[in-house]
């Protein structure tokens, strides 16, 4: 078990069990870790604004306030990633810290494999430029899908003259920009790297195709675009 799983399941022990506590010893044999480790995960978890107490004694131990936390949350990845994005917009106010630490703590209570899954789509999510969020269409369940699974999508897309042109692209990963919400992929028609905003694209198709990393070529187009990461 790494240690963001082991944290999420700490959390969860002592949550399951409150207001009673669980000793560090005890807790140590559950996750086959040393009392050091387990120590040092509830100080990390207290740090980062969950009640955990500590009390000393033969009947003392830690303890979690269930009431003035979150239970697992019900989210999909997409779902806990626009948590995430949202917050993130918070970077500029006065609210920045806050709303970091709330981020955290709303991404440490999913289940493991839907944290993963928003983590994987998390590295894919690029910020170019420094503006306020400018309108643009929604976030398909379909493009958020082929981005984590590397599928080639088939789309009809609509340039700012109005020229419709219908194409095969790979997904490499979403950027906001000064115009909105952008989909990043390599284009089969242009054989280059082409940013598709999100409310003109038209219509869109998913396939079976699953295509080889564009790795290179999308680090170099980030580089060219000194886009930094968008999420928490």
């Amino acid at each position: 078990m790494n240690r963001t799983d082991r944290l999420y399941a700490l959390v969860e022990e002592l949550r399951a069990v409150a207001p009673r506590p669980r000793s560090a010893p005890w807790l140590a044999r559950r996750f086959e870790v040393s009392v050091r480790t387990v120590e040092r995960d509830l100080e990390a978890l207290r740090q980062s604004g969950l009640p955990i107490r500590s009390d000393s004694g033969r009947a003392g131990g830690y303890s979690l306030d269930r009431d003035r936390t979150l239970p697992p949350v019900t989210l999909s990845a997409s779902e806990a990633l626009a948590v995430s994005v949202a917050l993130r917009t918070a970077a500029s106010t006065p609210f920045a810290a806050a709303a970091h630490r709330a981020g955290q703590k709303v991404l440490a209570v999913l289940p493991a494999d839907v944290r993963q899954r928003e983590a994987t789509l998390a590295r894919m999510v690029y910020r170019v430029g420094d503006h306020e969020p400018g309108q643009s269409g929604k976030l398909s369940e379909i493009i958020v899908e082929a981005v984590v699974s590397g599928h080639v999508l088939h789309l009809t897309y609509t340039d700012p003259s109005g020229a419709a042109t219908t194409r095969d692209v790979e997904p490499l990963g979403l950027l906001w920009g000064p115009s909105g919400w952008y989909l990043a992929a390599w284009c089969r028609l242009r054989s280059a790297v082409r940013g598709f905003q999100l409310d003109r694209i038209t219509s869109l198709e998913p396939s079976d195709e699953r295509v080889a990393s564009r790795e290179p070529q999308w680090r170099a187009e980030l580089k060219r675009l000194d886009a930094e990461p968008f999420a928490l």
